[in-house]
C-alpha cells in the first residue's frame, strides 16, 4: 500500500492551501514543483525544516516532463573539459541507480554503428571516451554491476542489437551504457510525494504572482482567490520562468526537440542508438526505445529568443534535422509521416558564455551545463542551469544557501542516501509480485497499483485499444499523486498525451473515469 502520509489529492491540496495562505510562517517556500523544486522541497522537509512548495501548474509542467529521459554519466562534459560537471554527474547517476529511484532508472545499452561516415580516427576517439565515461563511473564508486564496460562489436553483434542499420559499410560498433528513467515526470512525482511524507505542504495550481525574501503573493488557479505565502526563506526554482520572477536572472533557453515514433517501423531494438552528427564534434543524436512500443529520437540544441512559452511548440526544422542524421544509418528510411508525435524542452541554460569577437551569440551548445545559486540583493534565492540528472546536488546547493544566508535551524543534507516512494534494491524490486513494467513505474507500490482492480475488474482494462496504461493507474494517480484533470493524467502521470492520436482516444474514458468520482477515495 501507499504511506498514507506520501499521498497527494485534491483533499489534501484544498486542507493544506487553506492552512498555508494567510497562515504561519514556513521556514521555507519553494516556487517551481520540476525536478529541482521538488527536490528542494524534499531536501527542506528532510533536514526538519517546514516546507510549503507551489506551482502555477502542476508537478513536472515544465521542462522536467520533456528530457531524453537519460541519466547522464557526464562523457560530454568530460569531452569538453568540464571535469568537475562530468564528476558530479558520474556521482549524481550513482545516487540514482542504486540507492535513491532504483526502481526508475536503470542501465540502458547504447550502439554507436562505425558506418562509412564514421572515420576510423573518429572511432577511436569515441572508444576512448567511452572508456573514459567507465572511468568516471569507477571515481564515483557505481557498481560494475550497475553499468557494465564498454566494448567493441562486430558487425554481426552490431545488427543484432540495431537491426535497423543499414549493413553496407558497417565495420561494427562501439558498446556503451548509461542510466534510464522510465519516465522523468514520475521521477518528479515520487520527490513530491517523498517531501509531502516528510511534511512538505505541495501545492499545485498556485501561482506566484510576486516574490519577495519573506514570502509571496500567490493566486489559486482553480479559484482566482489571491492571498499571501509568508516564509523565512523563498527559493525560486522556475526553471527558464526565473527571471520573471527576480530581477537580474539571464536565462538563455536552449530548445531540445524529440520526435516520437511508433517501434514498427525501426522493428525490434534491444539497445539505443548513439548516431553522430555529421560535421560535429562529440554531438549526436539519440534513438531511445521506450517500454510502451515508441521510440524517442532526439535532440536538437537551438537557442530561443522571446517570451517563454508554457509549452513550446516544435518547428519542421527540428524535425527534418532529426529524421534526416536518423536517416544516415538506417537500412529503410524513417518519414514525416512516421512521426506520430514530437515534444520539446527549453533547458534554463545560465547566460555566462562570452559572445565571440564578431559579435554574434555563443552557441547554446556552447554554454556550460554547470548550475549556479544566486541570492537577490533582498534574499530570495535562485537556482538555475544544471540539467535533470544533477536536479539533487541543485536542491542541496540551493537549501544549504538558503540555510546559510537566513540563519536557518537545519540538519545536514539527507538526500544522497534517502529512498524516493516506491524505491528497494533490485533484489526486492525482483520479488514485487507484479507485471515488470508496474513495478519499474511504481517500485513496491505496484501491487497495490494492482490490487486495484481487484474490486472493479473494468479498472484492469488499458484506457484505449492499444495502450500499455490501465485504468487502475489513473484511479491511483487521482488518489495518490495529486492529479487533478485530463491534462495531469494523459500527459504527466502517464505519457499517453505525447501521441496526439493516442490522447484523443484515451481522452473520452480519462473524462469518464474522473466524473465517476465514487471512484476515487479522499
Amino acid at each position: 500500500m501507499s504511506h498514507p502520509d506520501s499521498s497527494l489529492s485534491a483533499a489534501r491540496r484544498s486542507r493544506e492551501l487553506a492552512a498555508t495562505v494567510g497562515g504561519p510562517a514556513v521556514d521555507v517556500l519553494v516556487v517551481g514543483l520540476g525536478a529541482t523544486g521538488a527536490g528542494a522541497a524534499l531536501d527542506a522537509a528532510a533536514r526538519g525544516l517546514s516546507v510549503a512548495a507551489i506551482d502555477a501548474h502542476d508537478l513536472a509542467f515544465g521542462t522536467s516532463r520533456w528530457s531524453s529521459k537519460l541519466i547522464h554519466g557526464g562523457l560530454r562534459y568530460l569531452a569538453s573539459g568540464q571535469l568537475d560537471v562530468a564528476h558530479e554527474s558520474a556521482v549524481e547517476r550513482g545516487v540514482l541507480m542504486q540507492r535513491t529511484a532504483p526502481h526508475l532508472v536503470r542501465a540502458q545499452p547504447f550502439v554507436l554503428p562505425l558506418t562509412p561516415l564514421v572515420s576510423r580516427g573518429q572511432a577511436a576517439l569515441a572508444s576512448a571516451g567511452f572508456r573514459a565515461g567507465d572511468g568516471l563511473r569507477l571515481a564515483a564508486r557505481t557498481a560494475r554491476a550497475t553499468l557494465p564496460p564498454p566494448r567493441r562489436l562486430s558487425p554481426v553483434e552490431t545488427r543484432h542489437l540495431s537491426p535497423a542499420l543499414r549493413p553496407a559499410g558497417l565495420r561494427g560498433g562501439l558498446l556503451s551504457w548509461d542510466g534510464r528513467l522510465t519516465d522523468d515526470a514520475r521521477l518528479v512525482t515520487a520527490l513530491a510525494r517523498t517531501a509531502a511524507a516528510h511534511g512538505a505542504r505541495v501545492l499545485t495550481r498556485v501561482r506566484a504572482l510576486g516574490l519577495t525574501a519573506t514570502g509571496a503573493r500567490v493566486r489559486d488557479e482553480l479559484t482566482g482567490e489571491e492571498g499571501e505565502i509568508r516564509a523565512r526563506t523563498v527559493v525560486n526554482a522556475t526553471g527558464v520562468w526565473a527571471g520573471g520572477l527576480v530581477d537580474g536572472i539571464r536565462v538563455r533557453p536552449s530548445r531540445g526537440t524529440h520526435l516520437v515514433l511508433r517501434a514498427a517501423p525501426l522493428g525490434p531494438l534491444p539497445a539505443g542508438l548513439h548516431i553522430p552528427v555529421p560535421g560535429e564534434n562529440n554531438r549526436f543524436v539519440l534513438v531511445l526505445p521506450q517500454d510502451d512500443g515508441r521510440v524517442y529520437v532526439g535532440l536538437t540544441d537551438e537557442p530561443v529568443t522571446g517570451a517563454i512559452p508554457d509549452v513550446p511548440e516544435v518547428p519542421e526544422t527540428d524535425i527534418g534535422f532529426l529524421l534526416d542524421v536518423l536517416g544516415s544509418v538506417l537500412d529503410v528510411p524513417v518519414h514525416r509521416t512516421d512521426v506520430v508525435g514530437a515534444f520539446a524542452g527549453l533547458r534554463p541554460l545560465l547566460d555566462t558564455a562570452p559572445d565571440s569577437p564578431s559579435g554574434g551569440r555563443a552557441r547554446t551548445s556552447d554554454i556550460s551545463r554547470r548550475h549556479a545559486v544566486l541570492t537577490s540583493p533582498d534574499g530570495v534565492i535562485t537556482v538555475v542551469g544544471g540539467k535533470l540528472t544533477t536536479y539533487r546536488r541543485m536542491a542541496q546547493d540551493a537549501v544549504d544557501t538558503a540555510v546559510r544566508v537566513h540563519g536557518l535551524a537545519a540538519g545536514r543534507c539527507r538526500t544522497a542516501a534517502l529512498p524516493l516512494v516506491g524505491a528497494a534494491p533490485q533484489a526486492v524490486l525482483a520479488a514485487v509480485r507484479a507485471p515488470r513494467r508496474l513495478v519499474q513505474r511504481y517500485g513496491t507500490e505496484a501491487p497495490a497499483v494492482l490490487a486495484l482492480a481487484d474490486g472493479d475488474p473494468r479498472l484492469a482494462e488499458p484506457v484505449h485499444p492499444g495502450a500499455t496504461v490501465t485504468a487502475a493507474e489513473l484511479v491511483w494517480a487521482v488518489r495518490h499523486e495529486g492529479a487533478l484533470d485530463a491534462c495531469d493524467l494523459l500527459d504527466r502521470r502517464t505519457r499517453i498525451g505525447l501521441v496526439p492520436a493516442d490522447r484523443a482516444a484515451a481522452l473520452d474514458a480519462v473524462d469518464a473515469l474522473l466524473a465517476g468520482a465514487a471512484a476515487f477515495g479522499g
